[in-house]
């Protein structure tokens, strides 16, 4: 089961001068749609004196919410290569925005599709690249009387994270990668009187 994805660890730059036309790239972690907005409001801002801030994200580790924009430059001369780039890469919960800054001579349709491309390949190389798991998690409820039985089973488990909190009951937070997460809970359903509670993965 494949249960990993690439992503980049902090924002990272790349710079390209064509024909006078300087494109600042950057690639920026993001979560979330919301967040994209919010790192797109923040660039505009910063560069309000931009012809284009041009575009692209990928979101979720199936690698199926994304999303390019042009802002003004010519159909497909912009966001798509700046998206094909992340696709090149196998990346994903990532944002790449190119800023131009007009030099005065036209690049042409090639001209630019290259110059976005090249960009935002730019920042990409010079990001830092990492592999992730997609993660299950799941609350534990038991009583005291069953410590050493779940003990014994976590012990099966060493690559699951936790935390418990002992009060009247025992309360163990877990998160596990996706490809241990039903062998996982399998082993605790075994274990009579635990209350499993699965939280949606991430």
């Amino acid at each position: 089961m494949d249960d990993t994805f690439h992503t980049i660890k902090a924002i990272a730059e790349g710079h390209l001068t064509e024909k006078k036309s300087r494109f600042l790239a950057f690639a920026v972690p993001v979560r979330d749609v919301e967040e994209v907005k919010t790192v797109l409001d923040e660039y505009r801002k910063k560069y309000y004196d931009a012809r284009h801030v041009c575009w692209a994200y990928m979101l979720g580790w199936e690698r199926a919410d994304f999303r390019a924009n042009d802002d003004g430059e010519p159909s497909g001369t912009a966001g798509k290569p700046i998206l094909g780039q992340i696709n090149s890469y196998q990346l994903t919960d990532v944002l790449i925005l190119v800023v131009r800054y007009f030099g005065g001579t036209l690049l042409g349709t090639g001209g630019l599709i290259r110059a976005y491309r090249e960009a935002a390949k730019a920042a990409i190389d010079n990001a830092c690249i990492v592999q992730k798991t997609v993660d299950d998690r799941f609350t534990l409820h038991f009583d005291y009387l069953l410590l050493n039985d779940v003990m014994r089973v976590l012990k099966q488990f060493p690559e699951a994270d936790w935390e418990q909190d002992f009060a009247e009951r025992c309360v163990i937070r877990l998160r596990v990668r996706r490809s241990l997460s039903l062998p996982l809970y399998d082993a605790f359903a075994a274990v009579y009187g635990v209350e499993i509670e699965k939280i949606d993965g991430d």
